[in-house]
C-alpha cells in the first residue's frame, strides 16, 4: 500500500486535489482509503464529544491561531498517540486490501500548526521528537502558493494573510528534511492534478 500526503496552507487546493486523484485512482481500479490528520486526531475528538458533535465535518472546525504554549505541549503528547494509533490504522488498511492511503491533513500538516502556535523551546524539543517518529508517506506533496493569490479564489480561508504567510514559510524550511515535492498550485486544478499522477507514476518505477 502507498501513503499519499498533499500538504500546504489553507487554499491551496488540497481537497480538490485529493479527490481528483481517489477517482483517478478508483477508475483505475485501485482500492483507495482516505485520511485526514484533523478527524483522526485524538485531541480533536475529545474536543468534539465535549462540543456535542457527533461526528466530523471537514471545513467546520476554526483554525487555531493562537494557543497557551501549556495546551500545545499537550497537543504534541496527543500527536504522538495518534503516531502509533496511525501505525495500526496503516496494518489494517494493508490487511483490508487497500492499494492507496489519501491525506490532504497529514502529520506533516499537524507538526507545522504546532510550530506555528509556539515557539517555546520546550515546543520545539516535543516538535524534534515527534519529527524523529513522524510517519513519512511514500510521496509527499507541498501545493505551494503565495497567499495573496489564494485571497483572490473564490472560497477565501478565515486566515489572515499574514498566518498564511508564515505557515507557508514553515513547510518551505521543511521540504528537505521532509523530502516534500513541491508542486506549483498556482496552475489550473487540471495541470496540478496532472503534475501529481505524474510524479506519483514516477516514483513507483
Amino acid at each position: 500500500m502507498r501513503y499519499i500526503t498533499l500538504s500546504g496552507v489553507d487554499g491551496s487546493g488540497k481537497s480538490t486535489q485529493l479527490t481528483l486523484l481517489k477517482d483517478h485512482l478508483e477508475r483505475s481500479g485501485k482500492k483507495v482509503a482516505v485520511f485526514n490528520a484533523v478527524e483522526f486526531s485524538s485531541a480533536n475528538r475529545i474536543a468534539r464529544f465535549f462540543k456535542g458533535e457527533k461526528r466530523f465535518e471537514p471545513g467546520k472546525d476554526k483554525a487555531i491561531t493562537k494557543a497557551w504554549w501549556c495546551s500545545v505541549v499537550l497537543r504534541e503528547k496527543f500527536l504522538f498517540l495518534d503516531f502509533l494509533r496511525f501505525r495500526f490504522l496503516l496494518r489494517k488498511l494493508k490487511q483490508e486490501g487497500s492499494d492507496y492511503l489519501l491525506s490532504d491533513r497529514s502529520f506533516y500538516d499537524s507538526l507545522i500548526n504546532i510550530s506555528y502556535l509556539s515557539d517555546s523551546w520546550i515546543v520545539g524539543i516535543g516538535v524534534r521528537f515527534l519529527e524523529a517518529l513522524l510517519p513519512r508517506a511514500d510521496v509527499a506533496l507541498f501545493l505551494d502558493i503565495k497567499p495573496e493569490i489564494i485571497m483572490t479564489r473564490e472560497r477565501i480561508p478565515e486566515q489572515a494573510v499574514g498566518y498564511l504567510h508564515a505557515k507557508r514559510a514553515l513547510f518551505t524550511e521543511k521540504i528537505p528534511a521532509w523530502n516534500l515535492v513541491t508542486i506549483d498550485a498556482v496552475q489550473s486544478k487540471e495541470a496540478v492534478s496532472k503534475e501529481i499522477l505524474d510524479i506519483i507514476d514516477a516514483s513507483a518505477s
